[in-house]
């Protein structure tokens, strides 16, 4: 395997990394926004509110994207896989 090859699968990689990330950083950071603007209007600033309301977007976005993120989890795997076998039969 060359070098192009490897940088091009870690290319994918980080990319795909960012893909199955985003829905939760999405959310999280869509939550901490709206209860931010809450809290400053209404002059409420405890922590722990913002901290469980984004733990519970990441739980729900897992539970609305968990399928989609599996299945384009599954589709990587398998084109790491194809990737290894031209080089174990070399």
């Amino acid at each position: 395997m060359s070098q192009d090859q490897i940088t091009t699968l870690i290319g994918a990689a980080l990319l795909e990394i960012l893909w199955l990330a985003m829905p939760m950083l999405g959310l999280g950071l869509i939550v901490g926004l709206v209860i931010s603007i809450v809290q400053a209007t209404t002059q409420i600033n405890e922590q722990t509110i913002v901290f469980v309301a984004k733990i519970l977007s990441v739980f729900v976005g897992l539970i609305l994207f968990g399928s989609w993120m599996l299945v384009r989890l599954g589709d990587f795997t398998l084109l790491l896989f194809e990737s290894i076998i031209p080089i174990l039969r070399s």
